[in-house]
């Protein structure tokens, strides 16, 4: 695994009086992608807003890079390098594909290469072809690629993907596919929450199964696919 990115123990998460979370731990390594695997409702969103900062009704702590950031704004925990897409992708509509881009950009919190909206089109030629398109004429697959894109533009050291395949039809989900993999060539650490185990194990190094707010199991991706009773106890619809 490498060294830490990210580092999660100990979380417990609240929504009112709910006890959502129940002592997660988990961690994500440097150029590491790993899966959430769950139901609807299990909790892997939630894992990922307390991540960011995004959730009051919680406990434990929350490393980025070695530094406690459970204490941390959400824009503060942006600027030390760890993006959020979330499953909802809330691009604006009103704006292009090239305005949205520019709304996330920020220079690199390292020395690494910049993301421009051309590297951008070469991971997406779809936003290529529609840069001067609102984003509301997309399609559901390229306004999901859109808000990708805008979080790269962040150049971040890690990102949060919710559902990146979820709603998306085949052709883009192996698009999104193939663009997570390059992500994961080019060193970017990759927490991804997921239903689809099978997009999962085509991009995933390791996974961590979630079920009533609490990790069940732990383990490579092809272990899990290989385990009928996992894949029955906590996975299947």
């Amino acid at each position: 695994m490498g060294e830490a990115m990210l580092k999660i123990t100990g979380l417990n998460a609240y929504y009112g009086r709910a006890h959502i979370l129940h002592d997660v731990d988990l961690t994500l390594g440097r150029g590491e992608v790993v899966a959430l695997l769950g139901r609807n409702g299990a909790g892997k969103s939630t894992i990922m807003k307390s991540a960011m900062g995004l959730l009051s009704g919680r406990s434990g702590r929350v490393e980025f890079r070695g530094r406690d950031v459970g204490a941390l704004r959400p824009y503060r925990i942006s600027r030390l390098g760890l993006a959020y897409v979330p499953e909802d992708r809330r691009i604006f509509s009103g704006l292009t594909v090239l305005e949205n881009l520019e709304v996330g950009r920020r220079a690199p919190a390292d020395a690494s290469k910049p993301w421009t909206p051309e590297r951008l089109f070469d991971l997406f030629p779809n936003l290529g072809e529609r840069r001067d398109q609102d984003g509301a004429r997309l399609s559901g697959g390229e306004q999901q690629m859109l808000t990708v894109g805008r979080a790269l533009m962040g150049n971040p050291l890690a990102i949060l993907l919710d559902e990146p395949s979820e709603g998306l039809a085949p052709i883009i989900v192996e698009q999104m596919a193939r663009a997570v993999k390059t992500l994961k060539d080019e060193g970017m650490s990759i927490l991804l929450s997921e239903q689809n185990l099978y997009f999962a194990h085509a991009v995933g190094d390791r996974a961590y199964v979630v079920d009533r707010g609490r990790i069940r199991y732990e383990g490579r991706l092809d272990e899990i696919m290989a385990n009928d009773e996992i894949r029955r106890a906590h996975l299947a619809v």
